[in-house]
């Protein structure tokens, strides 16, 4: 269908909604693959069914909070409509949709949708990044449909945004979005929070190239990328630099000219609504006749979404483990197990149903009595009423999935257990795992050890129990789901406002003016300049780089002033430097700082290690000098270089990649650092950079100008240190935290020339 087509009924609706006055921070529009509710048809009569899920619940409490009111002019919710568009236009003329926030409902061909959400969606991505790449489906027409339909949400909302629109977008069928709509609007304030676990580059990497490269493309489009788990972040990372070649710097990255930032942000869950709808009074008494017709026998209690990754057959063969290894415990306890419908028109899912029934089958055959069955099966929605009492009715819960992003049920049991009384078997697999310490962490595939955790629970003290729920509750409590939202909006705030910093003016003749008159004010200068790809032009050989007469009659120049004081500070070794330029009045810097020699002084060691660390990290190097050619080694007296400033570029970077890698492994507890240089990688040894040495150098001479250039990765340490202590101009357009960009090492000695002549003097009218 014309992705245009929706807008023609909804636009009448919400005009009056977009045409209020921004309130702080604007409006928050949530977008996800399906709308948090479905609309029921029963003849003329339309009925609404909020629909289930951690981020459907988690998002309308947050907007049902009275925590921001006061923030946001409006909060808009985009998604597939899951029902016709007739009905939709019904039911805003009648007044019967009434919600909290806005909706702005898509529609999207039955077929196209099929192909996108059960096919790339779910029979790709969902099995792939739950680690069960057995079951991926490579099928090109489920990409094709991936690209159109993340294609649609973004035509149908860019001409929707306004300036102060706060943009958060939701989970896997969503991936490409932030670069489509980045697109479209390059000033928008984008997130992007993934709700499943983020695989590792090796499982990551099995999908086909575009479609990884696309899939990563799409989601830095976003400001700001969220997970629940740090493991889940640093997998993201490493994929980013081994296919886009973008290194991270303390979660945050510089990408396409903008820098965004990689964080973990472990969803809560609405502490408060559990913790006290275990008080209400229709609750208790549903608890109290499970437990009476159960003839209060010990409650082992599971609910999951039909679904492979949730180990229900892992699960049900521990139990039938525990019952074998411990009969002690047989007509004492029974597992209820509730089964929610989930994805049925995928047929791994429905034959997975049909395996979990046959187990269930099975186990009940070999322990059932007259008066005693282990299992109660139940496939079948449960209300949150009916969830709450089985929650506080369970002295168990199990809650063992294969690979989970979170799994907001463990949370949920925790905050209901409001007697105190209950135990969390839960899968260490999980992400809710490094949240919730205190439960009882199994492996779930290890049937011994369900087994003796379900023995171990059950006979667990009330004490024990009270001390282990206590904690739990105490962190799920001070991060709830408000907490969580605000947590992610304020990083996004902030990512904006660190954009804004880091966005580089070129040089023009209004900032050069001004840099002159301070310059030729000054009675104390620092002017710092890097080398290679500054003062001089990279060349093929390192050995090839030493200064022409124009470098030298500039440099000259500038120390023949007494008040300047010249810094070439360079990742150059000791020798060369002093070679080509220690006969000048400069302060020279040597391999980014670990030597260093004072303008007429002698040369200096700041680092006094053994360089047997050099000998593995030769052997590495030299494997990929042989794997890459025209790559080479360059060996400092403190450092060691792999250029690939000569090869291949698609398999200089592709090397470059691979090796950055695997010096990172190698290097790790070690006092070692790997630089990802400008067509270089270096391993140097850690505790210095040109930014400590500069600041070291500006702070011994407290100059009235400094002056900084540099154009590579290692001179934004300078740019970074010496920020609101000096003039930083970066070589070469992107995004810097200099102050000023060139963009060409060719303008750099121009530059200098402009700076060191004098201001022309303001000519005189003559008098008529």
């Amino acid at each position: 269908m014309d992705s245009t087509g929706p807008l023609t009924g909804a636009l009448l609706f919400w005009s009056h909604f977009w045409n209020k006055a921004c309130i702080l921070m604007g409006r928050l529009i949530i977008i996800s693959n399906r709308l948090p509710f479905s609309l029921d048809r029963e003849g003329d009569k339309l009925s609404i069914r909020q629909s289930s899920g951690g981020l459907v619940s988690a998002i309308k409490s947050y907007f049902e909070s009275n925590t921001n009111k006061d923030q946001l002019s409006e909060k808009l919710w985009m998604g597939v409509a899951d029902f016709p568009q007739e009905d939709w236009e019904q039911a805003v003329a009648s007044h019967a949709f009434r919600q909290d926030f806005g909706i702005i409902p898509l529609y999207v061909d039955k077929d196209l949708y099929d192909n996108y959400y059960n096919g790339f969606s779910n029979s790709v991505l969902w099995p792939l990044f739950h680690y069960f790449s057995s079951l991926v489906e490579y099928e090109s027409r489920f990409f094709d449909a991936y690209v159109r339909v993340n294609q649609q949400f973004a035509d149908t909302l860019a001409p929707l945004l306004q300036p102060d629109d706060q943009v958060w977008i939701h989970d896997y069928q969503l991936m490409l979005l932030p670069h489509l709509l980045r697109q479209k609007k390059q000033d928008a304030t984008i997130g992007f929070f993934l709700h499943i676990p983020f695989p590792s580059y090796e499982i990551f990497r099995l999908l086909p190239t575009e479609w990884k490269k696309s899939l990563l493309q799409g989601v830095m489009g976003a400001d700001l990328i969220g997970f629940h788990t740090y493991d889940y972040v640093q997998h993201f990372l490493q994929s980013v630099k081994m296919l886009l070649g973008v290194e991270s710097y303390f979660h945050n990255l510089q990408y396409q000219d903008r820098l965004v930032r990689i964080d973990l942000f472990p969803i809560g869950i609405d502490y408060n609504k559990f913790y006290q709808a275990a008080s209400d009074p229709e609750v208790l008494d549903m608890c109290n006749k499970i437990r009476n017709n159960l003839e209060d026998k010990k409650i082992i209690f599971s609910v999951d979404r039909l679904d492979y990754t949730k180990g229900l057959s892992s699960r049900l063969n521990g139990f039938e483990y525990f019952l074998d290894r411990y009969p002690e415990w047989r007509e004492k306890m029974v597992f209820i197990l509730n089964i929610v419908p989930s994805r049925s028109s995928i047929p791994a899912y429905l034959e997975r149903k049909k395996m979990i029934e046959e187990k269930i089958g099975t186990i009940n055959g070999r322990f059932s009595t007259i008066s005693w069955q282990p299992v109660i099966y139940r496939y079948n929605h449960l209300s949150f009423k009916e969830l709450i009492a089985l929650y506080q009715a369970a002295d168990v819960a199990l809650i063992t999935p294969l690979r989970d992003g979170m799994n907001l049920v463990a949370k949920e049991y925790v905050a209901s257990c409001a007697s105190g009384r209950g135990v969390l078997i839960l899968s260490e697999l999980a992400g809710a795992a490094s949240e919730l310490s205190e439960a009882i962490l199994v492996n779930p595939t290890d049937t011994a050890d369900v087994a003796s955790s379900i023995t171990r629970a059950l006979a667990m003290p009330l004490y024990e129990q009270r001390n282990r729920l206590a904690l739990m509750q105490r962190r799920l409590q001070e991060y709830d789901v408000i907490k969580w939202v605000n947590d992610f909006m304020d990083q996004l705030t902030q990512v904006k406002q660190e954009q804004k910093k880091q966005q580089v003016k070129v040089l023009d003749d209004k900032a050069l003016t001004t840099i002159r008159r301070h310059y030729l004010n000054a009675k104390n200068r620092c002017i710092l300049l890097d080398y290679d790809g500054t003062l001089v032009p990279f060349t093929r050989l390192p050995s090839e780089a030493s200064p022409d007469n124009a470098v030298r009659d500039m440099l000259s120049r500038l120390t023949s002033d007494a008040r300047n004081h010249v810094i070439v500070i360079s990742g150059r070794d000791l020798s060369s430097l002093d070679r080509w330029l220690g006969a000048m009045p400069l302060t020279l810097v040597a391999e980014h700082g670990a030597s260093f020699k004072m303008r007429n002084g002698t040369w200096q060691q700041l680092v006094s290690v053994s360089d047997l660390w050099k000998d593995e990290i030769r052997r590495i190097m030299q494997l990929f000098v042989i794997r890459c050619a025209g790559s080479f080694i360059e060996e400092k007296t403190n450092t060691i270089a792999w250029h690939y400033r000569n090869t291949q570029t698609g398999l200089g970077f592709s090397r470059s990649r691979e090796l950055l890698n695997t010096l990172s492994q190698l290097i790790q507890n070690t006092t070692l650092q790997v630089i990802d240089g400008n067509k270089v990688v270096e391993v140097r040894i850690a505790g210095f950079d040109k930014g400590a040495t500069a600041l070291k150098i500006v702070n011994e001479q407290d100059p009235d100008f400094v002056l900084c250039i540099g154009d590579d990765t290692t001179d934004e340490d300078m740019f970074k240190a010496l920020e609101g202590e000096a003039y930083t101009i970066k070589v070469n357009n992107g995004a810097s935290a200099a102050q000023y960009t060139i963009l060409s090492q060719q303008q750099v000695l121009p530059l200098l020339n402009k700076l060191i002549a004098p201001l022309a003097e303001p000519q005189v009218q003559p008098l008529n």
